[in-house]
């Protein structure tokens, strides 16, 4: 029986993942004739190198990344022959998982899912549902180089284009966003935009609870990957959210 090795960055996020991924396998005709090895790294992006090195030695027949550059990245080092299949929020192209888009070549395949417009519009969201606001503070999660290095090239420009000043705050611990929070009370910005990040998504109910008690409107993506069912509502948090859809798991695995 094939096996197929999935790669997630948070534990919270993976058992939503994994049901979206077997749903795009069925379709495909893979019901019971296929074994999954999920794997999370648990929010720290430098286990991955370990995870796929292990998956590497059970020799899957397929490494599957569902979001992180980091975890695509680190597939790809490890091995040049078994096949990727990844989806990921950066140019696949830039990253160098591929040689191009129309023809990738090598072991690794996948899907981008265009975030930096989804990022822009976001921003334009924020700045139409707090029109007095000029001053908006990013939180960045330096750990992820990939994607932040993507949300400082798309939101700056977005942002000299609505005649907004963005400043960057780094965080890629449960401490560092406490201390980030601290800074921004201290700098009082007028509004405050959570780069998409599945660190930011584990993290939600922090970033929820100390945008409301600051009085800090707030912009952060909501993951369709987690139960939110018990989460405050954006009138309560004063937090704004988009939620991405799980079609781009399906069609991953349904590609495979």
């Amino acid at each position: 029986m094939p096996v197929i090795g999935l790669l997630s960055t948070t534990s919270d996020t993976i058992t939503a993942r994994l049901r979206a991924f077997r749903a795009g396998l069925a379709e495909i005709g893979y019901v019971e004739n296929v074994a999954i090895d999920s794997r999370s790294a648990d929010g720290q992006l430098g286990r991955f190198p370990a995870l796929v090195a292990d998956l590497v030695r059970r020799q899957v027949s397929l490494i599957a990344v569902l979001g992180s550059a980091a975890a695509a990245l680190a597939a790809k080092a490890a091995t040049q022959t078994i096949p990727i299949a990844f989806g990921v929020p950066v140019d696949p192209v830039k990253l160098g998982l591929v040689a191009s888009l129309p023809h990738p070549g090598g072991n690794a395949t996948g899907i981008n899912f265009f975030t930096a417009e989804v990022m822009a519009k976001r921003l334009g969201l924020l700045r139409e549902l707090v029109p007095v606001a000029t001053r908006i503070a990013v939180l960045v999660n330096p750990a992820n180089v990939g994607r932040g290095a993507l949300t400082r090239a798309e939101l700056e420009p977005a942002a000299r284009v609505l005649g907004l000043q963005v400043q960057f705050f780094d965080a890629s611990t449960n401490p560092e966003i406490d201390a980030a929070y601290a800074t921004l009370v201290r700098e009082r910005p007028d509004a405050l935009f959570v780069s998409s990040d599945t660190f930011f998504t584990s993290r939600r109910m922090q970033l929820i609870s100390l945008a409301a008690r600051h009085a800090l409107p707030a912009a952060r993506r909501r993951s369709a990957y987690s139960d939110h069912r018990n989460e405050p509502s954006a009138r309560v948090s004063g937090s704004l959210s988009r939620c991405r859809s799980l079609a781009p798991q399906r069609r991953l695995a349904r590609g495979f």
